[in-house]
């Protein structure tokens, strides 16, 4: 018996460039930044001030699905009291959902999403007001409403989803990891359809604060925000924090094809491994990277021949970004050289947990519309990173198989392999 290919047949974006996939891959394939000076709270004394933040997006941008009743969900799941990161899920959700064909309570389906802070953004809130006014203004939602887990249940109410409902929260590489399980679950014959992908809400200032004292973001650039984050040049100086979320819509090809859905990609492999290393680098010697990269492809059934593409974790960091370069000429060999990539994280940010998710819309997108998107703010090469990262601009081109990297705190690493279908 045959593995049943995995597909894509819906995509959502909500993400620094406002909400909509077309919106975020008209920005993307262009290679515009979206990293701009902090303007959400006061970052005076703060050592990085440039972020890639979500703009001011709400309830009405959420699409009507069929099926839904006139009162639709918000009765019951009060978006009122959604933390970022469900906003962002739900509308990214929603347009994912739509994409796909699929209605409200579609049978035998679920969602797996992966996030890295969940409702971080309602904690900071609420801690603010209980050390500094006594708790009066703190609602007896705040645990419900801030716990990672809920960002899934707020999806699984807003599409009427009785399927599994569940939250993947591994660091960077939650929403790649979330992905790679959702994709299990339909091989298995456990769900017909699931709703995935990644999301987080943390353009917040108790994160610019924290990454800050670990040094971790860009502090060089905050006279020019959109030159900030710049992976794989010499210049490069810490990542910028990103937000957003990435939803997909999968399922088997042939329940696809059968109700004449559209299928931008498949998913065709995924591995995970861990550097058990050290709770914030990765290990400089980077096995364990390249064999889960090796892995993916093993799974997928994809000789690295195959693959013309790959889209990179490509944080803009010192290490990361040279370990990273390193780690992939080892995976592919004589080959790397002529395997062109990028990092979408020099546009958006790095958007924590749902980086991978981001990476992978990206991918998807750049397989089936046959253009690979850029590096932008690539202008100085650092010589440690010598493939070729596709700098400034995109290029035209027909990809048969693409590999998507994540790596992460804790010394975790996955990767996801997908494939053009015609």
């Amino acid at each position: 018996m045959s593995t049943p290919r995995i597909v894509i047949t819906g995509i959502g974006v909500v993400s620094t460039f406002g909400v909509g996939r077309e919106c975020f891959w008209d920005h993307v394939s262009r290679g515009v930044s979206g990293t701009r000076a902090i303007t959400e709270f006061d970052v005076t004394g703060y050592p990085s001030q440039v972020a890639a933040p979500v703009p001011p997006v709400d309830m009405t941008a959420a699409l009507a699905l069929d099926g839904e009743s006139a009162e639709g969900w918000e009765s019951r799941a009060d978006p009122k009291r959604y933390s970022r990161a469900a906003l962002f899920g739900v509308i990214a959700g929603r347009e994912a959902w739509h994409d796909a064909g699929l209605g409200v309570g579609t049978p035998g389906a679920g969602v797996i999403i992966g996030s890295g802070g969940g409702g971080i953004d309602v904690g900071e809130k609420q801690y603010r007001d209980f050390f500094t006014n006594g708790g009066k203004s703190v609602t007896p939602y705040a645990i419900a409403i801030g716990i990672c887990g809920m960002v899934s249940s707020e999806i699984s109410i807003s599409l009427g989803l009785r399927g599994v409902s569940h939250v993947l929260s591994t660091g960077c590489t939650s929403s790649t990891d979330a992905i790679g399980y959702a994709t299990a679950l339909l091989r298995a014959g456990e769900a017909d359809v699931m709703l995935t992908g990644g999301t987080d809400g943390c353009v917040l200032p108790g994160m610019m604060f924290g990454f800050g004292r670990m040094r971790a973001v860009s502090t060089h650039y905050n006279d020019r925000p959109e030159q900030a984050s710049r992976p794989f040049d010499r210049g490069r100086d810490g990542f910028v924090l990103g937000e957003g979320a990435w939803m997909l819509a999968l399922e088997r090809e042939d329940r696809a094809r059968a109700r004449g859905a559209r299928i931008y990609a498949s998913v065709d492999g995924y591995a995970s491994t861990c550097d058990a290393y050290h709770r914030v680098q990765m290990d400089p010697d980077g096995t364990e990277i390249v064999r889960c990269m090796e892995t993916a492809m093993v799974k997928a059934g994809r000789a690295r021949e195959v693959i013309g593409y790959v889209n990179y974790h490509g944080t803009s960091t010192q290490l990361n970004d040279a370990v990273e370069a390193r780690c992939t000429r080892r995976a592919f060999g004589p080959l790397a050289d002529r395997v062109p990539g990028s990092s979408t994280k020099s546009m958006i940010g790095h958007p924590q947990g749902a980086s991978g998710a981001a990476g992978v819309v990206a991918t998807a997108l750049a397989l089936s519309r046959g253009f690979l998107p850029p590096t932008i703010n690539l202008t100085d090469p650092d010589p440690a990173c010598d493939l070729d990262f596709l700098p400034i601009t995109g290029r035209a081109a027909t990809v048969e198989a693409a590999l998507c990297n994540c790596l992460g705190f804790g010394s975790k690493n996955s990767a996801l392999v997908l494939g053009a279908v015609p």
